[in-house]
């Protein structure tokens, strides 16, 4: 590498980087220390590019609207979002003693992103040359190599992290990647409201980027400079499942979470259904495509540093207020039907915002309780049974609303704004772990 190169390297990770110590590293080797300028380069751009690519391949915004458009059925629609969580958590048990055995896991990643890309790839090929029920289930074939790619990446990515970048600069590595990508979806937003005209052509270059994006970003991940690590203690992930479920027996409070959080899927379940009630129906041409995407998107940014300082003093209440705001979206998504504004250009935009506020929420509020409810010996056991359960939960909630999609997309957001609130009550009787009980 040379002299110019470095300094400009250097100089790059300075001006992006919280780095106040020069080369001093804290929890890294002094060979990743030496490389952590290009690394947290790297980092940034492959992170970035998968998020990027992600919210242009958002099943429950981009991917409901091409299959609306396409004429798929609706039950196909309303599985998109389940085989898309679903698919990102149950792998999980049986890909991650494989990628313990790795010296090196960025190879994982960077497979896991190539593989990102072809699901990505499938999509397209569906797009610009099927219609109707195959093209659907194509498109869910795609989606679902997608998603097990992803919960290898998933597995990799915290490993490779902490191997490659000092603790002091992880947060800022993580967070510069999602705010550029976020900029990127806004600006896919604004295309598609100001070109409307072309959003299905808009659409299907979106698809082409976001394979290219991941295609990239795996070979600017393999790149990175990691040091090779343990191969030993990676357990069966599908005999550890099963036998720690007995803590669901032995713990209310794991078992009260999970069935909150199994209930507030809703907010990640209705998305697709609030599109096909847009629409009119599967076929129909969904006019508010765009704003819709710049909705989701700025409810992420607005939202997400708001629920994060709340569920700091209590993590149970954000959890009972994101269920009745989701449920309240919904029902206001019901109203505006009713009222004939589902074309409306504010409307059906302005409840998918309050929906991904309270989605957010949700998000940050599950995450900051498990983590209280529990000492650092029993933590990385609560999280595996909760995905396992969760993960089997989408399968059987996207399922299961899918059969009410039989009888209109109206009748499945019902469905889950009543999931919501049972979601609310539920976190109600959880036990108060934040400063909100001092209040």
């Amino acid at each position: 590498m040379s002299t110019p190169h470095r300094t400009a390297v250097a100089q790059a990770f300075a001006a992006l980087s919280s780095d106040d110590d020069g080369r001093s590293c804290r929890d890294i080797s002094e060979t990743a220390c030496n490389a952590q300028p290009q690394n947290f380069l790297r980092h940034a751009g492959a992170l970035g590019l998968s998020k990027s690519a992600d919210g242009l391949v958002d099943p429950k915004l981009v991917l409901s609207w091409l299959m609306t458009h396409l004429g798929a059925p609706a039950a196909l629609i309303g599985l998109l979002v389940p085989i898309r969580e679903a698919g990102a958590l149950l792998p999980q048990l049986f890909t991650a003693a494989r990628i313990r055995a790795l010296a090196q896991r960025k190879w994982a990643w960077g497979v896991a992103a190539f593989g990102q890309g072809l699901g990505a790839a499938i999509i397209l090929a569906a797009a610009l040359a099927l219609e109707g029920a195959l093209a659907g289930s194509v498109i869910l074939a795609g989606l679902a190599v997608l998603a097990v790619s992803r919960s290898v990446a998933s597995v990799a990515y915290k490993d490779v992290l902490g191997k490659t970048i000092d603790k002091g600069q992880r947060g800022t590595v993580t967070g510069l990647a999602g705010s550029w990508s976020a900029v990127v979806v806004i600006a896919f937003a604004l295309t598609l409201i100001f070109f409307s005209e072309a959003r299905a052509l808009i659409v299907a270059g979106a698809l082409a980027l976001a394979a290219l994006a991941w295609l990239v970003a795996g070979g600017v991940f393999i790149g990175l400079a990691e040091d090779k690590g343990a191969t030993e203690g990676g357990a069966n992930g599908v005999t550890d499942a099963i036998a720690n479920l007995h803590y669901l027996r032995e713990d209310s409070q794991l078992a009260r979470f999970i069935l909150a959080r199994g209930l507030l899927t809703a907010t990640a379940l209705a998305p697709p259904y609030l599109v096909m009630l847009a629409s009119g129906g599967p076929g129909a041409a969904l006019e508010s495509l765009g704003a819709l995407v710049l909705a989701s998107a700025l409810a992420a940014l607005l939202s997400s540093y708001i629920w994060g300082r709340l569920a700091d003093r209590s993590s149970r209440r954000v959890l009972i207020l994101t269920g009745l705001s989701g449920a309240a979206a919904l029902v206001m998504t019901l109203v505006f039907a009713a009222l004939g504004w589902s074309n409306s250009p504010i409307a059906m935009p302005l409840a998918l915002f309050l929906l991904m506020v309270a989605h957010q929420g949700v998000r940050l509020g599950r995450s900051t309780y498990l983590v209280d409810m529990v000492g650092p010996d029993l933590r990385a056991v609560y999280t595996a049974i909760a995905n396992t359960v969760i993960g089997v939960i989408l399968l059987a909630s996207g399922i299961f609303g899918a059969l009410a999609a039989l009888a209109g997309a109206a009748t499945a957001i019902g469905l889950f704004a009543v999931m919501a609130a049972a979601g609310a009550y539920v976190a109600y009787g959880l036990k108060e772990l934040g400063d909100g009980s001092d209040d």
